[in-house]
């Protein structure tokens, strides 16, 4: 390995010409504004600060890992001199912002001398560095603008002493960006003079700023590479685990996992509305060879093969897992009551035969019963990864019929049901609690049939509904604890419309006004509270404690049922 320096003109003549691209496998840009600001006022203030050293894998003969520009810059005509393994996010950012390259984001600098305060002994020249967020008015007309205005104004920014961050790129780029900005200003009157010994110093320090690297030597082997990239990143600024897999993936099979994931969004929306795509995929794939969805799985050296290998069934297991929580009732991580419903649930769906009739009905009723157990016991309180991996391991030959054991997820003994008590006093499912989102999950089941339009929650709607007391906070006494009304019982997901519309009004009185508004009358609306496993008669009646015992029944019968892979009677 040998340790050299370029600078940051030189870098970008090699970005230009396409000479060091990306590796695949590298995540996607992840820096936010101030880590772009922090980086820009080291490289400009003076003496400059360093911005840590990249690493590179010189480029022989053949490339070894699948290649991709640096964001905004051009598509490579041949074979590249480097591939870039780390320092992605600093060379990013840095060619993106001196190049104009961000859509949303505007930077400047500040041409004014900054002199050292009176309370200061330090000598440093630091620039202020300016970030102001971009975005589109009348976006969908064709009298479209860009704002702030002032952003584009160069008078404006004259006069606020600021030069847009493009005019020290170096290069003609930088060049053509300054005389488009002295025509402008000086074209306004106004007298940029003064001013020019400071901005070409500002773009001299740009231009040769010294960027060290290390460099891998041209006969540096494949899984060698792989494994510094690895090393390094896990020590300075961690991967995650889904960017190790992509790693690994890459050296194993040639294909990017970025890809085949962007490919599997594609084709599964749904995806996206449970959790964080990544975790689950991986969870997945572990469970689907077998393994505990742990992080010392996913650093396996074979882990990637090992993904690429079940990619057709984890493929499956999402397209039908996800119909299924969805007509569960479980409509998106909003409701999720645990994180191992989801992999669990399309890791067993993956090998479930489509169109088996009564094997897939068994599969059915099997699946449903560890989805609402896995939600309504202590099971997965603790070490749910490794607990869910034993569970999968008897549940997915039982639903394949080859063993009749059951998973310690169904012995009812070690992890029972919650008893009516324990319903009642559960919280408000807002908080990330898994019996009150349970309660959450099974009342939609029924449908949750909005209060005054009567719609069906959906995976559409259900990111506008909101969570409505039932028994409004104004309605109990000043000083009833907030235990004894946020609780899951008495919260129900309506539509903001109709919740602004109940706002503080009694239940007596909003079923009266229900009542008398639906066209279909009490019997409508009194179906409508079942689709929710609310009571009727005692909401009319306006009586908290009766209501929470009369749904704690109600929630008690179905959740029975539902953990015993069935479906529950109909509330009236």
């Amino acid at each position: 390995m040998e340790a050299r320096s370029k600078t940051i003109e030189q870098w970008f003549s090699m970005i230009q010409q396409a000479q060091i691209l990306l590796p695949r496998f590298q995540r996607h840009e992840a820096w936010r504004a101030p880590q772009i600001v922090g980086l820009l006022e080291n490289v400009l203030r003076k003496p400059s600060l360093p911005i840590g050293a990249l690493l590179i894998l010189e480029v022989g003969d053949r490339e070894l890992f699948r290649s991709r520009p640096i964001v905004g810059a051009p598509q490579p005509q041949g074979k590249p001199q480097m591939h870039l393994l780390d320092g992605q996010q600093r060379m990013t950012a840095l060619w993106r912002v001196l190049t104009g390259n961000y859509d949303d984001l505007s930077l400047f600098v500040s041409f004014q001398r900054t002199e050292p305060g009176p309370d200061t002994d330090t000598q440093d020249d630091t620039p202020e560095v300016v970030a102001e967020r971009r975005w589109m008015k009348n976006s969908n007309t064709s009298s479209a603008i860009k704002m702030p205005l002032w952003a584009d104004s160069a008078v404006q920014l004259f006069d606020r002493g600021l030069l847009p961050i493009e005019c020290l790129c170096p290069g003609n780029l930088g060049e053509r960006k300054l005389e488009e900005f002295k025509s402008s200003v000086t074209g306004a009157g106004k007298d940029l003079g003064p001013h020019y010994g400071r901005i070409y110093d500002l773009r001299q320090r740009v231009g040769g700023y010294m960027v060290p690297f290390l460099s891998l030597h041209v006969g540096t082997g494949k899984e060698t590479a792989l494994d510094v990239f690895i090393k390094m990143n896990t020590s300075a600024s961690p991967l995650t685990d889904y960017d190790i897999v992509v790693a690994q993936l890459e050296e194993a099979l040639g294909q990017s996992l970025h890809d085949m994931l962007a490919d599997l969004k594609r084709d599964i929306p749904a995806l996206e509305r449970y959790g964080d795509v990544e975790d689950n995929v991986l969870a997945v794939a572990a469970l689907l060879n077998g393994l505990p969805p742990l992080k010392r799985t996913y650093l396996n050296d074979e882990f990637g093969r090992q993904l690429g290998a079940v990619w057709p069934r984890l493929r499956k297991g999402f397209e039908r897992g996800l119909e299924f929580l969805k007509n569960e009732g479980m409509l998106g991580e909003k409701i999720l009551p645990s994180e191992v419903a989801v992999y669990l649930v399309c890791s067993l769906w993956a090998d479930v035969p489509e169109h088996g009739y009564d094997q897939e009905g068994n599969a059915r009723a099997i699946i449903r019963k560890a989805l609402w157990r896995a939600c309504f016991t202590e099971r997965y309180g603790k070490t749910a990864t490794t607990r869910a991996h034993a569970d999968y391991r008897v549940l997915a030959p039982l639903i394949a019929g080859q063993q009749l054991n059951a998973p310690d997820l169904f012995n009812e003994v070690d992890n029972p049901l919650p008893e009516e008590a324990q319903l009642i006093a559960a919280g408000w499912p807002t908080r990330k609690d898994r019996l009150p989102r349970a309660l959450l999950a099974a009342s939609l089941r029924q449908g949750a049939y909005d209060f005054a339009d009567g719609a069906r929650a959906d995976s559409q709607s259900i990111a506008k509904r909101e969570y409505h007391h039932i028994f409004p906070v104004a309605g109990f006494p000043g000083d009833t604890p907030d235990s004894q009304i946020y609780r899951a019982l008495n919260c129900a997901l309506i539509t903001w419309r109709t919740n602004r519309k109940l706002s503080a009004t009694s239940p007596t009185e909003y079923i009266r006004q229900r009542v008398e508004q639906a066209t279909l009358g009490e019997a409508e609306i009194k179906a409508r509270l079942a689709s929710h496993l609310a009571p009727f008669e005692e909401v009319r009646a306006g009586d908290y404690e009766a209501f929470l015992q009369a749904r704690a029944r109600l929630m008690s019968t179905a959740i029975a049922a539902l953990c015993n892979g069935a479906e529950p009677p109909m509330a009236v």
